[in-house]
This record gives structure tokens, sequence and C-alpha cells, in this order.
């Protein structure tokens, strides 16, 4: 009997430690699956270290711009995503990054999200809420109220290192990527994005902790460049995304929780 392959055996442990969805996996479980994620290759999904070095899409721009800016003769080239699998309890896919492109910093609320770096290096930068929450009102009449994270990660990781995981209160539960050479990450998130349950994905722009000031400081512990105001924004206009075609192997289904599961 031919092995199973890497994906089929993180969809079968994800299945096992992840369904179904509302019960919360132990600890244990979630670092099981993130000790196989540490051993799967970019070849193990169809991937090759090169793959984004060819990509030479418009992107956002678009191609009527190249007719009347000197400036778009870089192209700018758009974040790839290779969707694997998705039921309701997890989703596993893979995002593609060109060099200096941004997942800008965004929350996954109620979720608990795996990412290993498949191959490049890429600046990650993470924080996680004060609880219970401290809000400032922004001095901008059409501002939203700024409240209070603690930085968790700031920092560049390159291929091959360990899988993060971040938890629905902990570990970096708001964060943004920017490649610093063409990268891929993939993915698992437990549970996905659902606006009928309330998993919205918000964005957020981060301020240093000085910029807002008051008579009543918050003490905190450390020094103030680990704390910053997150105030959520509209998704970015530049944010620029697009589906590609996965070509490595596809999750094969013996058994599926009635009603959640797609079938790729």
């Amino acid at each position: 009997m031919a092995k199973a392959s890497s994906v089929q055996a993180l969809y079968e442990l994800c299945k096992k430690t992840f369904a179904p969805a509302g019960v919360s996996p132990s600890t244990h479980a979630i670092r099981k699956v993130s000790s196989l994620m540490d051993t799967i290759s970019s070849a193990e999904v169809g991937l090759k270290d090169d793959d984004l070095e060819d990509d030479r899409g418009h992107g956002f721009f678009g191609s009527n711009l190249l007719k009347n800016s000197a400036r778009t003769a870089r192209w700018a080239q758009p974040i790839t995503y290779l969707h694997i699998y998705e039921c309701d309890s997890f989703s596993i896919g893979i995002f593609c990054l060109p060099t200096s492109s941004s997942i800008p910093l965004h929350d996954h609320p109620g979720m608990t999200v795996l990412s290993k770096i498949l191959y490049g290096s890429m600046h990650v930068k993470s924080y996680d809420w004060i609880e219970p929450a401290y809000l400032m009102r922004s001095a901008e009449p059409d501002h939203f109220p700024v409240r209070l994270a603690k930085l968790h990660m700031d920092t560049v990781l390159t291929a091959p290192c360990p899988t993060t995981i971040l938890y629905p209160s902990s570990g970096g539960n708001l964060h943004c990527f920017t490649a610093v050479t063409p990268c891929a990450v993939l993915d698992v998130l437990a549970p996905p994005y659902s606006e009928e349950d309330g998993r919205c994905c918000t964005y957020y722009h981060d301020y240093p902790y000085s910029s807002f000031s008051t008579e009543n400081r918050l003490e905190v512990n450390e020094q103030e460049d680990d704390y910053a105001w997150l105030e959520a924004i509209r998704a970015p206009p530049d944010l620029y995304m697009r589906s590609g075609r996965y070509s490595g192997p596809t999750v094969q289904e013996e058994f599926c929780f009635p009603g959640s599961c797609t079938i790729i």
C-alpha cells in the first residue's frame, strides 16, 4: 500500500483534533498538529522555492496604468492563496507571498491558527489584547476607539523554522506578515472564518503606546514599547489576493461529519 501523503496525514490529524466545531482541543493535541506541520516541506505540497519568481502579473495596479506611469515598471504582484481543504471545523491552505507583499494586521476571533513557513523569510508582528479591555477614544471624530494590546512577536522568521501557534486569546492572535523574500506559509485555521458564526476578519492599525496620553496612565510592568494601541480599520484597498491552482496531493475523505465537509 502506498504511503499516505503529508497533506492527507495533516487532514486526518486535524479532523481528529478539531472536530466537531465548538469543542476546544487540548494544547497537547494542538501541538501534535504543529509537530506534524514541522515535517512538511514545500515539495510535499507541490511548491518549488522559486515559484513566485516567475509571477509577472500586473497585480493591484492593473494594466491600464502601465501606459500612464513609469512608476508601474515594477509591477505589483498579488498574494496567492492555494486552497487545500475546508469544513466547519478547520481549513488548510497555503499563502504565497512575493517579496515586499504584506498581509496587514488582522485578528482571528475565537480561532486557533497554525502557520508553517515552507520556504523564504517573512517578518511577523503579532499582538494579544490586554484583558480586561482598555480603551481610549481617538481625537479624530471619524476614527474608532483604540484598544490596548501587548506585543507578542516582532521578528523575521526564515524556513526551516518551527510552526507558530496562535490561540483565541494568546500567542499573538492579531498578526501581520511581510515577505522579506518570496515565501509560502501553510496555514491551518480552526475553526475557519465564518460570518454566520461571528468569526469575521477585522483589520487594524497599530499606534505606539505614547500616541495616546492620559492623566491616568496604565501601569505596565514592561517597557512601553511592548504595548500598542490598535484601531479597527476598513479592509486596506491595496490588499490584493487571488486564488491559485493547488497542484499538490489532495485530501481523500473516508469519513465525514454530516453536512460539515467540502470535498476537494
